[in-house]
């Protein structure tokens, strides 16, 4: 029998988890996420799935997250009929991110289509609808952590506990074979660092066949920290940003993040480490999360703690929109927390645009910020940015602290692969961009691992399984996008740098005269690219980008 693996998403790059595993007739999918960071990447989530949704007989879901779970209603659209099988705690997380993902596509698209009917540009649809993601959630079916069940028949799988999130899950996969032991898999989903704030150190088998391992922070060494000592840092930030006496924007996962740095916050403050503040927390996601986590309190470490900072008189959630927007209204020092992490989406990037532009701002970005998305830009120190059409400076202060991340970081995961071995086969090493899958490479070779034991798999790429070694097959499809323009900035990040550019140059031009000169000398070099701009009748450089079907336009 035929045993093929199929990576969808999260190859040599950090998001859009997706794994299809064919065993015979019966097909099971391993998470379904959302990619996210520059426009090419983002364009997978509206193109059709490279594989048939009808056909998948049952899916696998390791964790909550959006860049694992936030395709599986659009899935269900395309006539997914299986269950989707996940731990209790992610059922109840998801209940509530995949509508409120499908309610925000619904809203940006709606004045995205605004702008293109101005311009006189077709409309586009969002991914899928609020409407959609409440019905996917009825595929829903939970397993505790460590109880064998049978997704599809021959194949069974269990659950267990990855320390990266309320209810987050390493999966371990049996696959049945005639006249012989069954093929052993670990999906290793997201694994979480020691010594998690809420969550246990993970867990997971030893002695599988294939390991598909993330590998976020490969290579990086975030150097172990205690409790005391977080907190010590995050209150340095905290008294910094104090001393500029305006806001401090912290871009957060509603999910998980979000709680963890709000306990903190107030724990610092009960302390008099840090100027008691208010605490916005300006997402009704993370609200509604927090609930869940209370729920889930005596699973988690600390979690009467994170009730206590919740209930805490100067911690305040913001449910309207215009309770939202009145938060521009507040002056002198105060702390914002919203979504979403990477400032990709949501009110974060709102806030951005009312504080950037202020050097009494402090920006503290507290996690993983992907190649070519907005945090990522900020944190690579850009002197302007466009945030919904506009062109803002950023004067304010951009900080970075890695103490919340929910991965574990490069020794953690060369500790996690060295406590599964024996591996009798190959380690697959995913989730992670190209240079942090090489150095996790070299450091899993100090276990003595052999070279040809480690894959790092493109885009799509496929591998048989069921010889006696592992054999990539020739891709069956074109790519999907071009593989050098993974967890790469594109063409779309280079154009709004270039109009960004020239409008500095034509902003610091001496007078009218020179600034027609230097406009002059633009259309002449698109004239010379061949490329038609010395015709005035061409619309301006900054209507040329066509940025198709995508809700983060400008």
């Amino acid at each position: 029998m035929s045993i093929r693996l199929r990576f969808h998403g999260a190859a040599r790059t950090v998001t859009g988890s997706c794994y299809l595993l064919e065993a015979g007739s019966q097909q099971l999918l391993i998470d379904c996420g959302m990619f996210q960071g520059s426009k090419t990447e983002r364009e997978l989530n509206y193109r059709p799935f490279p594989f048939d949704a009808g056909r998948v007989n049952a899916m696998i879901l390791t964790h909550a997250h959006i860049d694992h779970s936030g395709l599986i209603p659009k899935l269900v659209k395309a006539g997914f009929g299986g269950r989707i099988h996940c731990t209790p705690p992610t059922v109840d997380l998801c209940s509530i991110m995949l509508p409120d993902s499908g309610y925000i596509q619904e809203m940006e698209v709606r004045q995205l289509n605004e702008r293109r009917r101005k311009r006189g540009e077709e409309e586009v649809d969002p991914i899928y609808t609020l409407e959609d993601a409440t019905k996917a959630l009825e595929s829903f079916t939970n397993t505790a952590y460590e109880m064998w069940f049978e997704p599809v028949p021959g194949i069974r799988a269990r659950f267990w506990n990855a320390g990266h999130l309320l209810g987050s899950a390493s999966v371990e996969i049996e696959v049945a074979r005639d006249g012989g032991k069954p093929l052993r898999l670990l999906f290793s989903g997201d694994i979480g660092p020691d010594n998690k704030m809420l969550e246990q150190d993970p867990e997971a088998p030893v002695g599988v066949d294939f390991v598909i391992c993330e590998s976020t922070y490969g290579g990086r060494d975030r150097f172990e920290r205690s409790e005391a000592a977080r907190r010590a840092l995050l209150a340095a930030e905290v008294n910094d940003a104090a001393k500029r006496k305006g806001a401090l924007l912290i871009p957060s996962f509603a999910v998980e993040r979000t709680q963890e740095i709000v306990t903190d916050l107030v724990a610092l403050m009960e302390q008099g480490a840090v100027p008691r503040a208010n605490i916005f927390i300006d997402s009704p996601l993370a609200s509604k999360a927090t609930r869940i986590f209370t729920k889930h309190a005596r699973e988690l470490q600390n979690g009467e703690a994170l009730s206590r900072a919740f209930n805490s008189d100067i911690v305040r959630s913001t449910e309207s929109v215009e309770d939202s927007k009145a938060l521009a209204r507040f002056t002198g020092f105060r702390i914002i927390v919203a979504a979403s992490g990477m400032c990709e989406a949501g009110r974060i990037r709102h806030h951005l645009k009312n504080h950037l532009w202020q050097p009494s701002t402090t920006v503290l970005l507290a996690g993983f910020q992907a190649q070519g998305s907005l945090g990522s830009i900020l944190e690579n120190g850009a002197k302007t940015v466009t945030i919904m059409g506009e062109v803002i400076s950023v004067k304010a202060a951009i900080r970075r602290i890695e103490d919340y991340s929910g991965h574990a970081d490069g020794p953690e995961l060369v500790q996690w692969v060295k406590e599964r071995l024996p591996i009798s086969r190959s380690i697959f090493l995913t989730h992670g961009e190209e240079q942090a899958q090489i150095d996790l490479e070299a450091d899993l070779h100090t276990l003595d691992i052999a070279r040809d034991c480690i894959v790092r798999p493109r885009l799509d790429d496929v591998y048989e399984l069921s010889g006696e070694a592992c054999a990539f097959l020739a891709a069956e499809t074109r790519p999907r996008i071009d593989p050098a323009m993974v967890a790469r900035l594109d063409s779309s990040n280079e154009l709004a740098d270039i109009v960004l550019d020239i409008q500095e140059a034509v902003s610091r031009a001496a007078d009218e005269k020179a600034k027609a000169v230097l406009l002059r000398r633009i259309r002449r070099a698109l004239s010379a690219d061949g490329s038609g701009g010395g015709d005035r009748r061409r619309p301006p450089i900054s209507g040329v980008s066509r940025r198709s079907r995508g809700w983060d336009e400008g």
